[in-house]
């Protein structure tokens, strides 16, 4: 059987688009080196981020590749049946785009792989939709993180400079943080443009990229969310509600009992909800280290939707941290915000046991006080170097940690 006419133009098209985009994602070589290999491999990440385009790309180096956006053809005999009459015409490689949109293609994916010999990469900018996946299928599909841009990856895409990654050491250890600063101060200015929402690749280009977040974080409340199964249209107003709230408020005591009280719902839906936007990228959940605390995580907010609710100068603090736990939960390191049990004021993180605390040029010392910690640092903005101070552009220039 033929494949339809429609879906083989709009293939040819996107190979053709594949070709005008001369720079790649920093995660497209993982996807080009995982290829070989006999297990499905899925994008996952925020909307935006490129991962329509990395297919494309993939597909316009491929000569047996077929490219299908879900979330605009949807096979009606199915995602196995459509892969099964891919294959019978001699594709090797099948690129969905957007699998979520498809219902139950976990199943799918499963019977794919199972009886057909032809290769899938797929994305999916719905997170919760692949978080419940059977053992069976986890085994038969490797998930790739495809994140925002990195500081130092929309350093590239903005100006074609590739800087050097620092290492976690780099940045901790004075000496080796004022040479390495010294290297990168040329680029200190694009760090405030980064801030305001330019760690997306389609903000290049655009005077104010905030209205297309609005857009963004909209399709997934009114869509990506209900499409998901977990999500009522009337819980979906109560996630709107709560993202609001969120955003208007300050990060302190941002938490479970927070939202509870203030919004009038069950601790139970402020914990269901607050997941859900976790695996939607709009929330990020950090768990506390401390004695006796109460086990609440801290709820921050992906870079930049808080900009969506405040004036950057009103929040720049809370940007701050929420462009550091972005940058550490990306680089995949555990991070955890320090609390006491009397409710002192703490430093702010701590990352593979170093303490860490984030602000502006006036923070001292006092927050350390009583953290035995062997390594302290202060990671300031605007950018400074001195004995315990390190520029917080720096974390946006890690490589792994």
């Amino acid at each position: 059987m033929a494949i339809d006419q429609e879906i083989l133009e709009l293939s040819a098209r996107a190979k053709e688009d594949g070709t005008e985009y001369s720079k790649k994602r920093f995660f497209y070589e993982t996807v080009i080196r995982h290829l070989p290999e006999r297990i499905f491999i899925g994008l996952v990440g925020p909307r935006g981020v490129g991962k329509t385009i990395t297919l494309k790309q993939i597909h316009s180096t491929n000569k047996s590749s077929l490219y299908l956006s879900l979330d605009t053809i949807k096979p009606e005999s199915g995602v196995y049946a459509f892969a099964k009459e891919a294959e019978e015409n001699g594709i090797k490689l099948l690129l969905l785009d957007e699998i979520h949109n498809s219902p139950g293609f976990d199943k799918e994916l499963k019977k794919i792989y199972d009886f057909l010999k032809i290769n899938i990469v797929f994305t999916s900018s719905a997170a919760i939709s692949l978080h419940d996946l059977s053992y069976d299928l986890s085994r038969r599909v490797r998930l790739l993180n495809a994140p925002p841009f990195s500081f130092g990856e929309f350093v590239f895409f903005e100006t074609g400079e590739r800087i050097q990654e620092l290492s976690l050491e780099t940045l901790v250890e004075e000496k080796t943080a004022r040479e390495y600063y010294g290297t990168v101060m040329h680029i200190e200015h694009l760090f405030e443009k980064y801030l305001e929402g330019r760690n997306y690749p389609f903000t290049i280009g655009k005077t104010d990229p905030l209205p297309l977040f609005r857009r963004i974080l909209e399709t997934i409340i009114n869509k990506d969310l209900i499409l998901s199964g977990k999500v009522s249209p009337e819980e979906a107003v109560e996630i709107r509600k709560l993202v609001t709230f969120v955003g208007n408020s300050a990060i302190e005591n941002m938490n479970y009992t927070t939202i509870s009280k203030n919004l009038n719902i069950t601790r139970y839906k402020a914990e269901k909800y607050t997941e859900i936007l976790e695996h939607a990228f709009v929330f990020k959940r950090i768990m506390p280290r401390g004695t006796n605390v109460l086990k609440e995580p801290k709820i921050l907010m992906g870079l930049p939707y808080r900009l969506l609710y405040r004036d950057k100068k009103e929040c720049i603090g809370a940007l701050r941290e929420d462009f550091f736990t972005d940058t550490m939960r990306y680089l995949g390191a555990e991070v955890n915000y320090l609390k006491s049990n009397r409710g002192e004021k703490t430093p702010d993180y701590l990352v593979k046991e170093i303490v860490i605390e984030i602000g502006g040029r006036s923070k001292s010392t006092s927050q350390f006080k009583g953290f035995s910690a062997e390594k302290k640092i202060i990671l300031v903005h605007p950018g400074d170097c001195d004995a315990i101070s390190r520029p917080l552009l720096l974390a946006g220039l890690l490589g792994t940690i």
